[in-house]
């Protein structure tokens, strides 16, 4: 049954018969005459008795002429929230993201969003890349603040460069070091802490290559599961960190950092979605990103 007939024929009864119907509506009376009858038909049931030029609704009628209101009120109230939907007013949007990494831009970012698209309902998950990955296999997350997308899954992804920040060397602070610089062959006799090569594939694989450039193997003594606990292994004198200089917007009171020499390597942190036609949340929050982007470059320098 096709609603534009649930509306004539609620029309016809607020306008209280076919005469009145079809001056409202700008159709002919005949029009609407057969309108009804055709439904009367499908349903197998009289909706009107006629009296003349009189119309009434029958009992059945008067049921289904309330059913009819309710189901034309669903149907204008789903048209309109799937209208609102096109315009990216409502929706749901999940956002993965590395905490420390994010965290000079983020909530920001966030703020922003949610005063454009007050419909759109976040979802936020830190994570470490690979926790990510898995995110957004389950279909949680949209979009993820994180580490250039692996080998094996760059082509099923788009990304946008936020910016690229170096390795940074982490004492415990009760190591008196005098320098403002650590050169990184310096730090062959050193127990590594660093983070688990199955959370962050790139991090630690670049750790290891900037050590074996320098002409050694680094002793790992510890791999954790994420900055935090890297950190405070440091704090407890349990070795030293060879870690992202965006680690710094943690707090480790008793872990001082220092930039390395040569001071040449860089870690990318991006933001990547996947390739396939992005929902309108996704699309506007696109969008702002791409405004953002100075900004997020300026608050994420390194110096």
């Amino acid at each position: 049954m096709e609603l534009r007939h649930l509306r004539y024929f609620a029309a016809v009864v607020q306008w209280k018969g076919y005469r009145e119907a079809s001056r409202h509506l700008y159709i002919t009376q005949p029009s609407i005459s057969e309108a009804v009858s055709d439904l009367e038909s499908e349903l197998g049931i009289k909706l009107f008795s006629r009296d003349g030029r009189v119309a009434r609704l029958t009992p059945e009628g008067q049921v289904f002429y309330e059913e009819a209101i309710k189901t034309i009120v669903q149907a204008e109230r789903s048209i309109a929230t799937a209208q609102r939907a096109a315009r990216g007013e409502i929706g749901r949007l999940g956002i993965g993201f590395i905490g420390f990494a994010a965290y000079p831009f983020l909530s920001d970012l966030l703020c922003k969003y949610k005063a454009r698209h007050r419909g759109v309902a976040l979802r936020l998950e830190e994570n470490v890349p690979s926790g990510q990955d898995l995110a957004f296999d389950r279909g949680e997350i949209d979009i993820g603040f994180t580490r250039p997308p692996s080998a094996d899954r760059s082509s099923s992804y788009e990304s946008l460069l936020l910016f690229r920040e170096p390795l940074v060397v982490a004492f415990p602070k009760t190591r008196k070091v005098k320098t403002k610089r650590i050169r990184i062959a310096d730090l062959a006799g050193e127990r590594i802490v660093t983070f688990q090569r199955a959370s962050s594939p790139e991090v630690f694989d670049t750790i290891i290559r900037a050590c074996n450039d320098a002409g050694f193997s680094p002793r790992l003594h510890s791999e954790l599961n994420n900055m935090h606990s890297v950190l405070s292994t440091v704090e407890a004198g349990e070795g030293v960190a060879l870690v992202s200089a965006s680690a710094r917007n943690l707090r480790a009171d008793n872990v001082a950092f220092f930039r390395l020499q040569p001071d040449d390597v860089r870690i990318d942190f991006v933001a990547a979605w996947r390739k396939k036609e992005p929902s309108i949340a996704l699309k506007s929050f696109l969008q702002l990103l791409d405004e953002e982007l100075p900004a997020i470059r300026q608050k994420a320098r390194f110096p």
